[in-house]
């Protein structure tokens, strides 16, 4: 039996009507209970995910045209050690070698993005269609499925034709909701007899936040205070307008779902019997994903982000709050245009009041009066921003049940970096990282929170943004230094294949087994990629290593 990402396409889809919150959510209460053996409901979806601007490279090739990160890449200073993504892990050569990976590792789905400078060079459906890129989707999308693989189709995933962010000001302008619109339709046209799962956005967040507020990402405007919501603005206006296209032009033909997906960390108040601490959790929170989910599900801001963004603009002598608002028709337009959430989560946060004076300044993180703090303890495999604290997805999964009327939630990202020059692909704390998390997200289902399916990031070591190449989040280790990138199994790569295999964590027994039995394939794949490095610098070609080197060991 195909497993389906989504529904079957011949069930009758039913739209929920999200409302703002069904039962309060008990903050108090902070289960971190044993390790729980048990299965996942059949039908559930396991995958991976990847990005067009992380993993496709081919940058300028067969007419694509340039994106904002093409261009912010392009700056010196802008990126760790000066990379960018033109080739990347040459994805857009090599996605018949990455099918096969994701087929031996029996992957129900695979997420990936469609660049829209890629289909559409100059951002508009109106002057050209960029046929090459229509067909390089095409071919994937078809492989997939030949392979009962289910295609997830992100359509934006942060590359915004660069001429729109040039001529229009990219996201603070509000004619890039039609612009995007114009784009999503292109792709329900060309793509929507075979894709069913849609997702508008990826993680907005950070878009808005460190595209337009800290400048970290592209475009790398540091427009604080107003920028940050004003993309955000126009992002949930683009989210709603392409649902509405699909609902009216598309879905009776196509029976497919659209979503966003929002990543969110957790924020538990630093003492659970301190009120102002539990309300700065929950601002945190509300400030993070509520900002895009409340719109979404109830058609208005939260309202403590209206308070305190309307309070601080008050004292700092606006005429009117730097959050935008949404008149009454939009907020009608806009709620309930969700046909599950995209989850995306990673990590957690203590958090407690901090009150900034309104000298400070206009800035998104100001707005918030809260100071976010970690736990010395958590293990942290050596990204800056990454601590393992599995029980926080568990929170912030039963938060979303209650506070959005228990949508379906399909988990769009997860997994650990690593942010060493080590090459070591016995990646421990990565199968533990996914043994844990995955365990918890078992555990909020049987709490009854509606989970779908589960996407692990990343399939590849890729191109992590403004930290380059020297942060790898991937099942595969790629190898940047050879031209032709080949890809070599982690150890993680046969852990989460044996957790696909068994749908889930069937008995102590057998779990326990398992990170010995990845730990023993992941040492031929250390000599593999030991012997290729002392041939590379030895000035020498190394022929064998040109594709992929799937891996074959049978569970």
């Amino acid at each position: 039996m195909q497993h389906q990402f989504i529904l079957r396409t011949h069930h009758v889809i039913t739209l929920v009507l999200c409302v703002s919150a069904s039962d309060d959510f008990d903050w108090t209460k902070n289960e971190k209970t044993s390790f729980y053996y048990g299965t996942f409901p059949t039908g559930f979806s396991w995958g991976v995910g990847s990005s067009a601007y992380q993993t496709e490279g081919a940058w300028n090739i067969d007419g694509k045209g340039a994106s904002i990160w093409d261009s912010f890449a392009h700056r010196k200073g802008k990126i760790f050690l000066n990379d960018t993504g033109d080739s990347s892990c040459e994805g857009y050569y090599k996605f018949k070698d990455d099918v096969t990976l994701m087929k031996d590792m029996k992957l129900n789905h695979y997420r990936f993005s469609i660049s829209w400078p890629r289909i559409l060079p100059s951002g508009l459906k109106s002057e050209h269609i960029n046929e090459k890129g229509i067909k390089y989707y095409d071919d994937l999308i078809n492989l997939l499925l030949d392979n009962k693989i289910t295609p997830v189709v992100t359509l934006y995933h942060w590359d915004l034709p660069q001429i729109l962010q040039e001529k229009y000001g990219g996201w603070q302008n509000v004619s890039m909701v039609n612009y995007f619109n114009d784009f999503a339709n292109l792709c329900f046209e060309r793509f929507g007899n075979r894709v069913r799962n849609w997702i508008t956005f990826n993680n907005p967040w950070s878009i808005a936040v460190e595209g337009y507020e800290t400048g970290e990402h592209a475009p790398g405007l540091k427009l604080k205070g107003t920028g940050a919501y004003r993309a955000a603005h126009h992002i949930i206006k683009a989210h709603a307008k392409v649902w509405h296209t699909y609902d009216t032009q598309w879905r009776s033909k196509q029976k497919g779902l659209v979503g966003i997906s929002l990543t969110a960390d957790w924020g538990e108040p630093v003492d659970v019997s301190n009120q102002r601490d539990i309300e700065a959790a929950e601002r945190y929170i509300q400030f993070y994903m509520g900002w895009f989910a409340t719109p979404i599900f109830s058609g208005d801001y939260p309202q403590v982000m209206k308070d305190y963004v309307g309070r601080k603009s008050g004292q700092q002598g606006l005429g009117a709050s730097r959050l935008p608002v949404f008149s009454p028709q939009e907020k009608s337009y806009i709620r309930g245009t969700c046909d599950f959430l995209g989850l995306g989560h990673f990590t957690t946060r203590y958090v407690t009041q901090k009150n900034y004076p309104s000298g400070v300044g206009d800035s998104y993180f100001a707005d918030r009066d809260l100071a976010e703090l970690v736990d010395p303890q958590w293990p942290d495999p050596g990204s800056e921003w990454l601590y393992s604290v599995p029980w926080g997805f568990r929170r912030l999964l039963n938060f979303v049940k209650s506070q959005y009327g228990n949508p379906m939630i399909y988990v769009t990202e997860n997994g650990v970096s690593e942010k060493m020059l080590c090459t070591d692909l016995c990646d421990d704390w990565r199968m533990q990282y996914f043994k844990d998390y995955i365990n918890e997200m078992l555990k909020a289902i049987k709490d009854g929170v509606n989970i779908k399916g589960y996407t692990a990031w990343s399939l590849l070591d890729n191109f992590e943004w403004d930290e380059g190449y020297s942060e790898r989040f991937g099942l595969f280790y790629v190898d940047f230094r050879n031209k032709n990138k080949p890809r070599y199994p982690k150890a993680s790569v046969q852990y989460y294949k044996r957790i696909i295999s068994s749908n889930g964590f069937p008995n102590q027994r057998e779990v326990e087994s398992w990170k010995r039995k990845a730990v023993e394939t992941c040492s031929s794949s250390n000599q593999l990629l030991a012997a290729a490095a002392r041939k590379s610098q030895g000035g020498q070609e190394h022929a064998g290593m040109q594709r992929a080197w799937p891996v074959h060991d049978e569970v």
